[in-house]
């Protein structure tokens, strides 16, 4: 039996993961995994950086574009994929709890 690598995670688990973190950004590689036996691979196909506010997603991929994603948008564009584990860039993009 095999199991799931621990450090990756499901576009359901990063989804949740970004809703408790709610206006941090946090960079993600996004991997496809192919084929099955001895030809199994892993394709990275870039890199992303996502920050979950409220009912949306926004998501800058790897050209640099950025687009809203409602959370059903988000597992439908990203269902396939697995991610690598999240790192905090850093940013925060939601400042209002700070000033209330």
């Amino acid at each position: 039996m095999r199991y799931a690598d621990p450090l990756m995670l499901s576009p359901a688990d990063l989804l949740s993961f970004l809703n408790e973190r709610g206006g941090r950004e946090y960079r993600v590689q996004a991997l496809l995994h192919t084929g099955r036996g001895r030809k199994a691979a892993v394709r990275e196909l870039g890199e992303y950086s996502l920050t979950a506010r409220g009912e949306t997603v926004q998501a800058t991929g790897p050209s640099g574009q950025t687009r809203d994603l409602t959370h059903a948008d988000f597992l439908s564009v990203f269902g396939s994929y697995t991610f690598g584990p999240a790192q905090p860039t850093g940013r925060m993009t939601d400042l209002g709890p700070l000033f209330s």
